[in-house]
């Protein structure tokens, strides 16, 4: 599984880099304050962290984490001249580690195994990549990797109730998801009473707080469903503020 996890992660990193190569990185992205260069040297900043947690595990957690360390270090990789190789040498670096890992990995949230971190990275490639697109005008074309994407949307669905202050929910979710290539992605008991169903593309958007609700093909029954998709959230840290 891991194999085709880091498979998938270096295909989403090359699709981005793809699109930066070449690009103005000064360009400011939807994240206020952000450019295309702080996008990228989150992804680098984030990928060293992982590292460091596999390796020196004290250390990671030894680190301060002060409420402006994300917004900081993205703008101090923004300003490196050497910014691109640094990010293609981490990813890389860290796909390795990956591959040798075992046994949870210690992170800012919960402990990760190496397959969810890779599946975090994936997703937070994803989205920042999102991010860069809208920046410079790209349209991507959606690929089966969204549904990493949206897997971790529907396993963090408890995460994000917590976050807002609420109970997690105790009734199950069923989320049935088109495909890009129009196949069936589904999550939850089918005979559960609160439902989600739409495009995986447009879940995708939402889970990372890359669109608003109100523009996506997203339908929800129940209760719980429709208290979820305000509030749902792929990503770690406090509730975003949405687009």
């Amino acid at each position: 599984m891991i194999t085709e996890l880091l498979a998938d992660l270096d295909a989403e990193s090359r699709s981005l880099d793809e699109i930066v190569e070449g690009a103005d990185w000064t360009v400011p992205t939807p994240a206020e304050g952000w450019t295309v260069g702080h996008q990228i040297g989150h992804l680098m900043w984030t990928d060293k962290a992982a590292i460091l947690a596999i390796t020196d595990p004290a250390a990671f957690q030894a680190q301060p984490l002060t409420a402006d360390i994300v917004d900081r270090t993205a703008a101090e990789a923004a300003a490196l001249p050497d910014l691109l190789e640094l990010w293609r040498d981490s990813r890389n670096a860290l796909r390795e580690h990956l591959a040798q890992a075992s046994g949870k990995i210690v992170w800012f949230g919960p402990p990760m195994s190496p397959a969810s971190m890779a599946t975090a990275r994936i997703m937070e490639t994803w989205a920042h990549g999102q991010d860069v697109a809208d920046a410079l005008g790209v349209v991507r074309e959606p690929t089966a990797r969204i549904r990493h994407v949206c897997h971790i949307g529907v396993r963090t669905i408890g995460f994000a109730f917590l976050l807002n202050g609420l109970a997690a929910p105790e009734a199950e979710v069923r989320v049935e998801l088109t495909g890009p290539s129009g196949e069936a992605w589904t999550w939850g008991p089918e005979d559960a009473e609160n439902r989600v169903s739409g495009p995986a593309l447009d879940f995708a958007w939402l889970v990372t707080q890359r669109r608003n609700r109100k523009e996506l093909a997203i339908e929800a029954v129940g209760p719980v469903a429709e208290e979820w998709l305000p509030i749902a959230q792929a990503f770690a840290g406090p509730p975003g503020g949405g687009r």
